[in-house]
């Protein structure tokens, strides 16, 4: 998808033995204790989302996750188990629109904290998103997200909105512990200014200002710091590149100084290498954070987020 493969797919709330995430640590490996524990219970839609959960609840929650490490996002069908045990958490975070079995479950839920990250931020249209997963679900309710690029965490500027608006969410709706929510969150915010001006300083003097994916994840990112993403769209992850493209693709290359063909540690390099194999560029990976696995290069967010601003770095090149 070219919005696609967000999230990925998984064993939910109710199972959440899948998120065995060191930096994860409140979630628990007991599918038992998904909901109903004695702390704040929050399920979180997919990884970006649970560890700001994480991350702004410290110990005062306890998270679970709908996805699990791996996965492909939009495969996620969620079970009647699940959905009863989303019934028994105190708050869901998710993102609207990129999910639809956890847009209709959260809709059909009667829990009373429900966190939309898409609400919290400005949503765009990018070029290789229109048409993608998301126009796929036009008739879904919510129609003015569709086509919409739901990709705002890998913008460290746009997930710090969010990051503000769960911290206030979580106050209201847990005031007993406003207060430590109310410092997690600004120390977060904080942090991802930090990770900000780290991209905005590391991409101010690269030769060339166009990279290219396999699938169309970055462009919140490629926006914020003056780069152009150029994406392989329409293309299966394992399907083999069109003449046509490639073609195109090395025409591009040659005039814009592309040196790397991007693909995704949760997908297949098949891609990828057989157009850089016929366009004589190279390969890398650029992680668009759905979630940690062995080949994520870093542990959580932030160190990931670094090692793609290495990649862009390397990729780009320096003056």
């Amino acid at each position: 998808m070219n919005v696609r493969r967000r999230l990925i797919s998984g064993t939910a709330v109710a199972a959440a033995t899948a998120l065995g995430l060191a930096t994860l640590s409140a979630c628990s490996s007991d599918s038992a204790a998904a909901a109903n524990t004695d702390k704040f219970d929050v399920v979180a839609s997919f990884y970006p989302m649970a560890f700001l959960a994480e991350r702004i609840g410290g110990d005062h929650v306890h998270v679970t996750s709908l996805t699990e490490p791996g996965q492909e996002p939009h495969d996620l069908e969620i079970s009647a188990k699940q959905t009863a045990a989303l019934q028994e958490s105190d708050a869901v975070l998710y993102l609207k629109n990129l999910q639809p079995s956890v847009d209709d479950a959260v809709a059909q839920s009667e829990i009373k904290t429900k966190i939309d990250a898409a609400s919290l931020t400005t949503l765009e249209k990018h070029g290789n998103e229109v048409g993608g997963h998301a126009a796929e679900h036009d008739d879904h309710e919510n129609e003015e997200l569709a086509g919409l690029d739901p990709h705002i965490w890998l913008d460290p500027v746009r997930y710090s909105e969010v990051a503000e608006g769960v911290g206030k969410a979580f106050e209201k709706a847990d005031p007993d512990h406003a207060a430590d929510y109310k410092t997690n969150t600004a120390a977060l915010v904080k942090e991802l200014g930090a990770l900000n001006t780290e991209f905005v300083d590391g991409l101010a003097g690269t030769k060339t200002k166009v990279f290219v994916t396999t699938h169309a994840a970055f462009g919140y990112l490629a926006e914020r710091y003056g780069l152009t993403e150029e994406s392989i769209s329409g293309l299966d992850p394992e399907s083999e590149p069109s003449a046509a493209r490639v073609k195109e693709l090395e025409k591009m290359a040659r005039a814009d100084g592309v040196t790397t063909v991007f693909y995704e540690t949760l997908v297949s390099d098949k891609t990828a290498k057989t157009i850089a194999s016929d366009a004589n560029l190279r390969t890398d990976v650029l992680d668009p954070i759905e979630g940690i696995t062995e080949k994520s290069r870093g542990k959580d967010y932030f160190s990931v987020q670094q090692a793609n601003l290495k990649a862009l770095q390397t990729a780009l090149g320096t003056k």
